[in-house]
């Protein structure tokens, strides 16, 4: 899976990222984390032409989650061009399954330039 889970320096990843991110901020003990990884994993297969998706751990990185006040877990937040555009986060994970939902609703946003 090409869902990008070790990086060395986030702000690096940001502004060097060619095509949008998709960074979603979990932990290992939150269970809709373990539900959003196949969520994922299809949203990838279908749109890893259009982004990039950055799993973060927020127990690893709590300085990270903390700069993008993630507060529910697990939380998306979306960039272009280094910048954030939109958060999905404090949500019924039921709301985005399938993850045909989830593209629905990325796929507005890929698409602005």
């Amino acid at each position: 899976m090409a869902i990008k889970e070790q990086f060395n320096n986030f702000d690096e990843l940001l502004s060097s990222s060619n095509s949008p991110l998709l960074v979603v901020f979990s932990a290992p003990w939150c269970d809709p984390s373990y539900l959003m990884d196949s969520i994922l994993e299809q949203v990838n297969s279908q749109m890893k032409e259009q982004l990039q998706i950055v799993k973060i751990d927020s127990e690893k990185y709590p300085d990270l989650a903390n700069k993008y006040q993630v507060h529910a877990l697990p939380s998306m937040v979306f960039f272009r061009n280094g910048q954030l555009v939109e958060r999905i986060e404090a949500e019924r994970i039921e709301d985005l399954m399938p993850a045909e939902h989830l593209i629905q609703r990325l796929q507005p946003l890929v698409q602005q330039q």
